[in-house]
């Protein structure tokens, strides 16, 4: 399909009242150019690939070109932020142009907005790359996430400091809904709250939970399904070692997918109270803590909730949260070990709690470790893995108690080594690619955010050129803390 039959629909706007949205056109960058496109998302959509290198298509991104149908717009929205309620946020910089095959475009980085707040309303290219590339890796590991369809750059000066300028970008995103925790939280404290709250509720039933329409106590449903997906995403995320980093109220999305990449990373080392985000001084959005703070989150979604749904309900419901999260835990990291995931977790519990511990004494790269796993001749001969281990005795320990945990598996080992390779990819996308591909970028060189993107959406294929991104990540650069302007 040509970029100009592309109709998107902008159903949010006949949702809500006019006051809880602005109508605007974004700013254009100067000197715009396409960076990258991702084919897999144009698939998606519906757009043909050559459409994609037009200037069309930059000018669509750029904000000066608009689709059929399309009628710009940027979202209020409230959240607590590290623990505090902000009564108003919103699209500070990005600007929603409609949505197609359910699927809502959203480019970040568009120009001021009336939520920009202090906001220059811009994205600068570094976390632009991070956020486009990040996206597509956690799609490819079957991790509920936003997507992007494309990226570009400028010639545009950005300032995140007062000394040097850096390049504006703009990321065109793509989700199942922009709709925030945060949504709810500001809805409900408008005039009309109640009705506003189920104008919003209504308007996220149609989108992401349309067999929920016609039933009764629709609105607590919708509740616990978030709950589930929410439970379910909180374990992959911690199964690949992933830490969002920011995990406030408005950065949860309502449709159970992780939303807005600012200072995440993919564990390194194994450190289960790693923190990647530099300004998070308390370790609130710690790799352990996040099923808690994802809890807390859902349980402020519940009073929010409460004029449209059952309170008391709600929070009954949400305590199953915990024992739901650990049993998708416990299923996928069996996966990852080879271990039969159809006899209970908790035959296992034990077992995984000593390889976490071990994993952290031994200080052995993470997601290595479980690609390690998978190319290992037998279980007699470890040292491919020991190798790898900066104190490897913790791990000889712990192989004798895997050793006898395997016995009870009726697959032969080829059987259970081919599952595993299904699940422990030979490529995680980790802070010092980026950096790298950051780095040429910011030179003019954008062939490696184009080879990080091949990578991202291949991460069980073999990359010749890159076999180094397949070793673990080296020492000085494992487990850095970012800013939130990364």
């Amino acid at each position: 399909m040509k970029l100009d039959e592309l109709v998107l629909q902008t159903n949010y706007l006949n949702s809500v009242d006019e006051d809880l949205y602005q109508l605007l056109k974004p700013t254009p960058l100067n000197k715009a150019f396409l960076i990258s496109y991702n084919k897999k998302m144009c698939d998606e959509i519906g757009l043909d690939y050559s459409e994609c290198e037009s200037k069309d298509f930059v000018d669509f991104i750029n904000g000066k070109k608009v689709l059929k149908g399309s009628i710009p717009y940027s979202m209020v929205y409230a959240g607590h932020q590290f623990g505090y309620f902000v009564p108003q946020l919103g699209d500070g910089r990005a600007i929603n142009l409609g949505s197609i095959n359910s699927w809502h475009l959203q480019t970040k980085g568009s120009g001021l907005t009336k939520y920009s707040r202090q906001g220059d309303g811009r994205a600068v290219l570094r976390s632009s790359i991070r956020e486009y590339i990040i996206s597509e890796a956690m799609y490819a590991l079957d991790i509920p996430t936003t997507r992007a369809l494309a990226l570009i750059g400028s010639q545009h000066d950005v300032y995140r400091n007062m000394w040097e300028a850096e390049k504006g970008a703009i990321v065109l995103r793509v989700s199942p809904s922009w709709i925030r925790i945060g949504t709810f939280e500001f809805f409900a404290r408008t005039k009309n709250s109640k009705e506003n709250l189920l104008n919003l509720a209504d308007f996220v039933i149609k989108e992401n939970y349309a067999h929920l329409l016609n039933e009764e106590n629709k609105y607590q449903k919708m509740f616990y399904e978030l709950v589930d997906k929410t439970a379910v995403l909180l374990a992959k995320w911690q199964v690949y070692g992933f830490m969002h980093g920011v995990m406030n109220t408005d950065n949860m999305s309502i449709a159970g997918v992780t939303i807005d990449y600012g200072p995440f990373s993919f564990m390194d080392y194994f450190e289960k109270h790693c923190i990647c985000n530099h300004t998070d001084v308390e370790g609130r959005y710690s790799y352990n803590n996040q099923p808690f703070i994802a809890k807390w989150n859902l349980k402020v979604l519940a009073y929010a909730l409460k004029q449209i749904a059952n309170l008391d309900e709600m929070l009954e419901y949400l305590e199953s949260f915990f024992s739901q999260h650990e049993k998708a835990y416990l299923e996928l990291i069996c996966e990852r070990l080879g271990l039969d995931s159809t006899l209970s977790g908790d035959r296992y519990l034990d077992l995984i709690l000593k390889l976490l511990d071990t994993l952290e004494k031994t200080k052995i790269d993470y997601n290595v470790f479980f690609y390690l796993l998978t190319q290992l001749k037998d279980y007699e001969d470890i040292s491919l893995i020991l190798d790898n281990c900066i104190y490897p005795a913790f791990m000889k320990e712990w192989f004798n108690e895997y050793k006898k945990a395997i016995l009870i598996d009726p697959r032969s080992y080829n059987q259970r080594v081919e599952a595993m390779k299904k699940v422990n990819p030979k490529y995680i996308i980790k802070n010092y690619m980026l950096q790298e591909a950051i780095q040429k970028a910011q030179e003019g060189d954008f062939t490696l955010v184009n080879e990080l993107l091949n990578i991202a959406q291949n991460p069980f294929d073999e990359h010749p050129a890159f076999e180094r991104y397949s070793k673990p990540t080296p020492i000085n650069l494992a487990n850095i803390r970012l800013s939130c302007s990364s």
